[in-house]
């Protein structure tokens, strides 16, 4: 099968001939029909995990079952499934009480074995971890749910619980950042997004934020597409998967007041904050952003590549804030998210920039934590 290859920490990724996998025991083989990139595919070709290689990456998927074990017994080839990035064993205490995203010995593709950037992979404990996509469902927003969307879905119904009426501060609007808004907005939050592409927070804004907070007021403006205001806020526009352009106005902050502009927005601070990028910069801005008694959920990865990030503890003591942590989602726990998807009332598909093929895969992974994004891309196998 076609595969993008990784030899090496930081290697250039190639795309070549590998051998298709087989199902192992209790699992099964997915022909991949979409599959996502996210900052988390990064971090691994980094070498901020530990993985083996060669490598195949790639761990938000969704497609169709062609092999599976004899062991399994709630699946069979032909089905439409996805999974979540995280597989439990289903065979833990966490597994079996329905948190298999804290399974001990998870399996991970894209991680822990070679993974969805490739024609077929395979998966394992498929009764626990495979997830059914319904027709209506296409595979491309299926695949989306598998890491961000999922996260972010958790993050804010399961960890931070909002309610309606809260505010809800998302630092980052990159793939999982979008997600977060959307849902943010479906719970009845009202939300701020903060970032530094203006795009990204055109689109932002389209899904439901009602403020949107430019963090670097030196950000490349297009002035055919990028109208000037009055010095204090720009207009920026961004078109969606659905082909339609948006347009929103954003303050234009000098990147190192975000939570003043928060506090000055919301009356206090958020109730949540969510950093949806995973830097020291922007988990502080989020927990900074908080009003007492706040909750800030931590979904972007903090690696310790310079050190251990530091965070504003002091603060968190002493206005008492929770600080809570988003690792994906179970697949017991998609029936819900799935029925909001079915109803029309989350939508990820609006949230997909752009598909590419593999070997745009293995061009751009190498650069993706540079990448002027305002969506998720997704990754067509089929394509050259």
């Amino acid at each position: 099968m076609r595969a993008v290859v990784i030899d090496a920490v930081r290697a250039q990724p190639e795309v070549r001939g590998v051998p298709e996998p087989a199902a192992p025991p209790g699992g099964v083989v997915v022909q991949v029909a979409a599959t996502g990139m996210c900052r988390s595919d990064w971090h691994a070709w980094a070498g901020h995990d530990e993985i083996a290689f060669p490598h195949v990456p790639g761990h938000e998927l969704a497609g169709v079952i062609v092999e599976v074990d004899a062991q399994v017994s709630r699946w069979k080839v032909g089905d439409r499934v996805t999974v979540p990035f995280v597989c439990g064993c289903g065979r833990c205490e966490w597994c079996r009480t329905g948190q298999a995203q804290v399974c001990p010995t998870q399996q991970q593709p894209g991680f822990t074995h070679w993974g969805s950037f490739a024609e077929f992979v395979a998966l394992h404990a498929a009764d626990t971890n495979l997830v059914a996509v319904p027709p209506q469902v296409d595979f491309a927003a299926a695949a989306s749910l598998g890491c961000r969307f999922a996260t972010a879905y958790r993050a804010l119904a399961g960890r931070a619980r909002v309610v309606e009426g809260e505010w809800v501060t998302v630092v980052g609007a990159g793939g999982v950042g979008l997600s977060t808004v959307m849902i943010a907005r479906a719970l009845g939050g009202r939300v701020i997004a903060v970032d530094r592409n203006p795009q990204a927070l055109a689109v932002a804004a389209s899904l439901g934020a009602e403020h949107t907070l430019l963090t670097d007021g030196t950000a490349a403006v297009d002035p055919e597409r990028t109208v000037l205001a009055d010095g204090a806020q720009y207009a920026a526009h961004a078109v969606l998967a659905d082909g339609a352009e948006h347009a929103a106005h954003a303050v234009v902050t000098d990147g190192t007041d975000i939570p003043a502009a928060v506090a000055d927005l919301t009356g206090g601070g958020s109730h949540v904050a969510v950093d949806a990028v995973g830097s020291e910069q922007t988990c502080a801005d989020a927990i900074l952003s908080l009003r007492r008694r706040g909750r800030h959920v931590q979904i972007g990865l903090l690696p310790p590549v310079d050190g251990h990030p530091r965070v504003p503890m002091a603060r968190v003591i002493g206005w008492e804030l929770d600080l809570l942590g988003s690792h994906g989602m179970a697949a017991v726990d998609y029936p819900g998210m799935m029925a909001l998807i079915e109803q029309g009332a989350l939508r990820p598909q609006r949230l997909i920039e752009r598909t590419i093929g593999l070997s745009e895969a293995a061009t751009l992974l190498p650069v993706f934590d540079r990448a002027t994004v305002a969506g998720m891309t997704m990754i067509d196998p089929a394509r050259p």
